[in-house]
């Protein structure tokens, strides 16, 4: 009985835990590729080229995938459905000469959604700044229990994904 207890305490204990920790999350990372915007901004708006440097995609490249709409557009979508990476999309809200908006949605292993946002600046000689952005919610109780570990992880992919963009853009 004592055994009991102590689980519902510990579980009630987490919830509550739970209801204090931040709700949301933000992760920004940037890198300066030594091309001009023109040539590493299609890399992002042209999900063809997705799957070259994003972490997730080349975590499971036999993943079934599907591209739809007119590329760099809004409406651009990439879908996909694997074992290790789940089922979601990506899809293009609006672009411009410098911004690339997405919607992230996420049906497995759990539905989320997210925003990801691109931004391409000249930089130095020829050079372009990128800075890649995504934020979404944490659902309570256990995506803001996981959320330091979320947060850790996305930032190690994000920063992987950057330095593949660049190597691709560089190569």
């Amino acid at each position: 009985m004592i055994v009991l207890y102590f689980f519902i305490g510990v579980i009630i204990f987490l919830l509550v835990v739970a209801a204090f920790l931040p709700k949301s999350y933000n992760i920004e990372k940037t890198v300066i590729i030594k091309k001009p915007v023109s040539n590493v901004m299609p890399r992002v708006s042209n999900f063809n080229e997705y799957a070259k440097w994003n972490p997730w995609l080349q975590a499971e490249p036999n993943a079934e995938k599907t591209i739809t709409g007119p590329v760099a557009t809004a409406g651009h979508k990439y879908s996909w459905q694997g074992k290790k990476i789940g089922i979601g999309s990506l899809t293009i809200n609006s672009i411009d000469n410098k911004h690339i908006h997405l919607s992230l949605e996420f049906l497995k292993p759990w539905k989320s959604k997210a925003k990801d946002n691109w931004l391409f600046e000249p930089w130095g000689d020829g050079e372009t700044k990128v800075t890649w952005q995504n934020s979404g919610e944490l659902p309570w109780p256990m995506a803001r229990l996981m959320g330091p570990i979320i947060n850790k992880n996305l930032n190690h992919q994000f920063q992987t994904g950057l330095n593949n963009l660049k190597k691709l853009c560089e190569g």
